[in-house]
């Protein structure tokens, strides 16, 4: 394969990727505030744990992404 193709295949993985990213975080939004609400009713404590791991999540998904991708390319 040459190195135009390696850089198209890489180019459409990474966008496969970042499709995935933000449909994953679109569908974690559009629950969280009924989840968020839901466990309010019992402990608002644990609704903002809650409520601060789904926003956080997505950008620990792209710290992880980002750290996996310089592992790879050192090698």
């Amino acid at each position: 394969m040459n190195e135009n193709q390696s850089d198209k295949k890489s180019n459409r993985s990474a966008a496969y990727a970042a499709l995935a990213i933000v449909l994953g975080f679109g569908l974690v939004l559009l629950g969280l505030p009924k989840l968020v609400l839901w466990i309010g009713d019992f402990s608002p404590v644990l609704a903002a744990v809650v409520g601060t791991v789904g926003i956080m999540s997505f950008f620990i998904v792209l710290w992880l992404r980002a750290r996996h991708q310089r592992r790879r390319d050192q090698s």
